[in-house]
């Protein structure tokens, strides 16, 4: 059996608040720690109407301090946005309030709009360029104290929070490898380079203190219901929300609808489904033959699945579908 893990975007629905989607995400997370799913991630996100995750180790401490068991981490932190010895403090302090639960995934792109980005940074402008070094640095903050170290991170020095690097690209592949790190793929939004890069990381993995093989982890929409046509229909949400964002519009999750194409245009439909052409949705079957296709493709070590779904029931109800689905051999 593939492990399987959730990612969860904090979703604020139509009519809805953060506080109720923070709410909501807890229990997620609690339904999902009894169905077995493995891990728990947050993703970090700016100026965006539809997700409160924002401030991320904010709202995985709201998680984890309902959890007991489960992994709980970032899907990522946007390291660029931050300097390393602050996020190196903020997982030392949720390493030590949960210790051996917490995960600290990477991202390098500003999980955001480029005015946004900008207003993050303010006079840290040098951005992605300096990701690996702020890796680094990073790692080094966890490591043990030296005697003579001048900057530490306190909480953080000695804790050795495991790190991930995620990526929709070949460079966050290649770096994972040359740092032996685990590496997790977002196909749920970015697939256009998923194969090449689970074979570059796996080609050019180097064994390190953190990981001895490579582990590749498959970022995957997954939307479940009783039929294929109501899992379509909740698919539509998220469509709704991509369109949105194309448009220059994001907004809060929307309601699903009957029919998506009355929605846009044959161009919009053509990159909608370009985008999104790694979600399996369906019943529990079709969803399980679809795993098990993607599985072929990609030698997944682990599955990360994700879904904007309008419905609190009905998220929990495909995510306990989802894992049931999952721990069918494949």
């Amino acid at each position: 059996m593939v492990p399987y893990s959730l990612l969860d975007l904090a979703p604020i629905v139509d009519g809805g608040d953060a506080r109720q989607a923070l709410n909501n995400s807890r229990d997620l997370a609690q339904h999902a720690e009894r169905w077995g799913y493995r891990r728990f991630w947050l993703a970090e996100h700016h100026n965006m109407p539809g997700i409160a995750s924002s401030a991320t180790a904010v709202a995985i401490a709201h998680v984890a301090a309902g959890t007991s068991r489960i992994r709980v981490g970032s899907g990522g932190v946007m390291l660029p946005n931050h300097s390393p010895l602050v996020v190196a403090e903020q997982f030392g302090t949720l390493a030590s309030l949960f210790p051996d639960r917490v995960d600290l995934g990477l991202g390098r792109a500003p999980g955001t709009d480029q005015r946004t980005a900008r207003a993050l940074r303010r006079n840290r402008m040098d951005t992605s360029d300096d990701f690996p070094q702020d890796v680094l640095e990073l790692q080094a903050y966890f490591a043990p104290e030296e005697p003579d170290q001048a900057v530490r991170a306190v909480p953080g020095a000695g804790l050795r929070v495991p790190i991930w690097l995620l990526g929709s690209s070949l460079f966050s592949a290649r770096l994972a490898a040359t740092l032996g790190l685990p590496y997790a793929f977002a196909a749920h939004f970015a697939p256009d380079h998923l194969v090449d890069a689970l074979r570059i990381y796996r080609d050019e993995f180097r064994p390190s203190a953190e990981l001895k093989q490579p582990h590749a982890m498959v970022g995957v929409a997954v939307y479940v219901a009783d039929t294929d046509a109501e899992a379509r229909r909740l698919f539509t949400s998220l469509q709704q929300q991509f369109l949105a964002l194309h448009r220059g519009r994001p907004g809060p999750v929307p309601a699903p609808v009957d029919d998506i194409d009355a929605l846009c245009t044959r161009p919009e439909r053509l990159a909608l489904n370009h985008m999104l052409r790694e979600a399996i949705v369906g019943s529990p079957d079709t969803v399980h033959a679809g795993l098990k296709a993607l599985r072929e493709r990609t030698q997944a070590d682990e599955w990360m699945f994700t879904a904007q779904i309008f419905d609190h029931a009905a998220r929990l109800r495909s995510f306990e579908l989802a894992a049931e689905v999952a721990r069918r051999r494949h």
